[in-house]
């Protein structure tokens, strides 16, 4: 390799180091819950240590900084997905089902973690993390085996993500905001409606956050139903 091409730092090639009283895996959980608590803006290297009673200078032999502490978190909550098995080629019109699995998979991961949102488009090299890297494959595998070529596949498959994380996105602002409330969801939506006549709360409030995902993932894939109907026979060999 010359000289002036030096490899890529990053905490996924980075060797672990031996036996010692901090692990990763308690760094990386003890960020996970403190990231849930308390949102993206509270984490910082100090308070991390304070949660695991350990100085930051202990984490910074483990993490070079923030920016990598968050590729591993992302990688983490990144393995909490389910996404289902492609399915059989000679069964491809059922492909709607697996991405559609897939997709509630990612929503509910972002609801859980609101703050990850923010960040997946963010992280740098975050696709090294095998949790990412494994999850990615799968997902992309689903549109593979549907009839996608492979010029289109990635495409597809972002166009359904990019939805998901739009609309979970803004649903993460929604329920935080609800948290700092007080409230639950069906009384703070009573609150707003309140003095309304007109227009009187009539049904489950995450039932009908719900439908509207439901709707436009639905509208989504029937988008990428109709392109699949248009690619040759020959064109995804």
């Amino acid at each position: 390799m010359p000289a002036d091409e030096k490899p890529i730092a990053s905490v996924w090639t980075r060797p672990r180091r031996g036996r010692e009283q901090l692990s990763r895996e308690q760094i990386v959980t003890q960020a996970v819950q403190l990231l849930d608590a308390d949102g993206l803006e509270s984490l910082s290297m100090r308070k991390l240590g304070t949660r695991l009673d350990a100085g930051a200078t202990s984490l910074y032999r483990h993490v070079a900084n923030k920016d990598e502490l968050i590729e591993l978190v992302v990688d983490e909550v990144y393995g909490e997905l389910e996404i289902p098995a492609a399915a059989d080629p000679a069964d491809a019109a059922d492909w709607r089902t697996p991405a559609a699995r897939g997709a509630y998979s990612l929503r509910a991961m972002i609801l859980r973690h609101p703050w990850v949102a923010s960040v997946l488009g963010q992280v740098g090299l975050i696709h090294l993390g095998p949790n990412v890297t494994k999850m990615s494959e799968r997902m992309a595998a689903v549109y593979r085996a549907a009839g996608f070529p492979s010029d289109e596949t990635g495409h597809a498959m972002k166009t359904v993500i990019s939805y998901v994380i739009g609309m979970a996105t803004s649903e993460a602002a929604y329920l935080s905001l609800i948290a700092r409330s007080g409230k639950s969801e069906r009384e703070f939506t009573q609150s707003l409606r309140s003095g309304d006549e007109q227009h009187p709360q009539t049904e489950d409030p995450e039932k009908a956050r719900d439908d509207t995902f439901d709707y436009g993932l639905r509208r989504v894939l029937d988008g990428l139903q109709a392109r699949l109907g248009e690619i040759p026979d020959d064109a995804a060999e």
